[in-house]
């Protein structure tokens, strides 16, 4: 695992931001006059973007059926929910365990560090700052950043390629299924952590190249080769 650009996802890797992705949703329920839902319950629904995110919080549900919504009533609440979640403070989103300290080792023992999230890009520099982390990352791309996401290899490639990083140079890190197989559409190594938002499903399951339960014992791995 010699590799030079390490490419981290951002929502359930590196931050927890359930409970305010949860009230934003919430709020949006409240504004459409909708029953609105525990914390975890939402949780199940994180990790594929902010749209399927709204559909399932408008249907109950993880899987929506084709027909349930049409597309206006989806557009109407999601852009509620994201003026709800602009609003927010983000004073409930948290980082990981020893996350910070990790991306710093990293950053300082010369790794080139990029996050592909599929957060809406809007949402994330805010977020980067809040933390101080804005000036780790070569490259940033939010779910909205190109026509497709992950697990669409694109983005991955695109970071590749904007920062003149070869695929084989590179290694993608995150906590779910669209992580590791953006990833593995890519070509690319992955590292998979057990802690995020992966419904249920044990990261081993989705043969990442390793699998970490705690981030400093990925960072202590990636940095055995550098020693």
């Amino acid at each position: 695992m010699n590799k030079q650009l390490l490419i981290f996802d951002f929502d359930g890797t590196l931050i927890d931001s359930v409970p305010d992705l949860a009230d934003a949703t919430n709020a949006m329920l409240t504004t459409l006059g909708k029953d609105t839902y525990p914390i975890e319950t939402i949780r199940n629904w994180i990790g594929n973007g902010s749209r399927l995110l709204v559909e399932r919080a408008l249907v109950g549900k993880v899987e929506v059926a084709d027909g349930e919504l049409t597309v206006e009533e989806a557009d109407h609440a999601e852009q509620i929910f994201f003026e709800a979640y602009q609003n927010l403070s983000g004073s409930k989103t948290v980082a990981y365990p020893d996350v910070d300290d990790g991306l710093k080792k990293l950053h300082a023992a010369g790794y080139t560090l990029a996050l592909v999230t599929n957060k809406p890009i809007r949402f994330v520099p805010k977020i980067l700052q809040s933390f101080g982390w804005q000036d780790l990352f070569s490259e940033v791309m939010g779910g909205d950043s190109l026509p497709v996401k992950k697990p669409d290899p694109t983005p991955l490639l695109h970071v590749c390629e904007t920062l003149n990083i070869s695929v084989e140079q590179a290694v993608m890190i995150g906590d779910s299924r669209n992580d590791m197989l953006a990833g593995q559409n890519a070509n690319m190594d992955t590292l998979g952590l057990s802690y995020g938002y992966n419904y249920g499903q044990d990261i081993r399951e989705l043969n990442p190249t390793e699998a970490f339960d705690h981030f400093a014992d990925l960072v202590a791995w990636i940095m055995k080769d550098r020693a």
